[in-house]
């Protein structure tokens, strides 16, 4: 059968949380590097497709593509790992230094990769600074720059609350796209279970720190009315906090502690009884 079982997706969760923090730290960098890249170049599909059809939900339906991607590489994304990583350190399976060594690296990894994929794609849209008016796909990322950024911090307080909250919702589906991966052993099965709740996240307009990591800098190629401190300050800090919440609490622990640890403890009570 295709289908694997929550309780064995539940072990495989934490193997494969394990198998991450023993990674070498090129392998890190590699593959995470890789995977900001990969979402990149979704994030510039996705565009693409919004401003040739003028229906934004086209754009949720093809920006899976990157994301299935890296799944089935097995590279590297640091919102991911947010569920994984720490569920292995909370059961003590790995320490508190691994830990945010991994996700240092990983993190750090999806960063060059974003960011060198922004430079790649503004030279090849600009010809190399010398096109200077932006095309549509350009312009939207300018928009969106400045809708990410600087829009949060007219309001305050409530701009950074919303961008946490979305920061919360977005990774509670990509990281439910991780764990459904896990649910087939199929290619097909993997890409079509991982890819629903990416599809979901985009349509709806989440926060993504690894996205952000290219389209808010992309943008300020381009022209956006962003600064360095406002792309850092008024999202990606927050986006970042927000999605480690979202898919450790709401998929990493949720996840496991209903199906992994609930046998455990099943199993150790029917020991008990023998």
């Amino acid at each position: 059968m295709d289908y694997v079982s929550p309780k064995e997706v539940a072990g495989a969760m934490m193997n494969a949380a394990v198998a991450k923090s023993l990674l070498p730290v090129k392998d890190l960098l590699i593959r995470s590097m890789l995977s900001g890249a990969l979402l990149a170049i979704s994030v510039v599909l996705a565009f693409a497709a919004v401003t040739q059809t003028k229906i934004p939900l086209i754009g949720a339906m093809v920006f899976p593509v990157g994301f299935v991607i890296i799944i089935a590489l097995g590279l590297e994304l640091v919102t991911g790992s947010f569920a994984l990583v720490p569920l292995a350190f909370l059961e003590k399976k790995i320490s508190a230094g691994t830990m945010l060594k991994n996700l240092f690296w990983v993190f750090t990894g999806n960063l060059i990769g974003s960011l060198l994929f922004a430079f790649f794609y503004w030279a090849a849209s600009t010809q190399m600074g010398t096109a200077t008016t932006p095309g549509a796909v350009e312009q939207m990322m300018i928009t969106v720059a400045e809708k990410k950024t600087i829009a949060y911090a007219q309001i305050g307080g409530a701009g950074l609350a919303t961008a946490f909250v979305k920061a919360i919702l977005c990774n509670w589906m990509v990281c439910t796209g991780v764990v459904m991966g896990l649910t087939s052993k199929s290619t097909i099965g993997k890409i079509f279970c991982a890819g629903m709740p990416i599809f979901i996240f985009f349509a709806l307009g989440y926060e993504h720190a690894v996205v952000n990591m290219f389209v808010i800098p992309a943008g300020m190629m381009f022209g956006a009315k962003v600064s360095i401190s406002d792309w850092w300050l008024y999202n990606q800090l927050i986006v970042t906090a927000g999605n480690i919440v979202g898919g450790l609490v709401f998929t990493g622990m949720a996840v496991y502690y209903t199906h992994g640890k609930q046998t455990e403890d099943q199993e150790l009570m029917l020991q008990k009884a023998a």
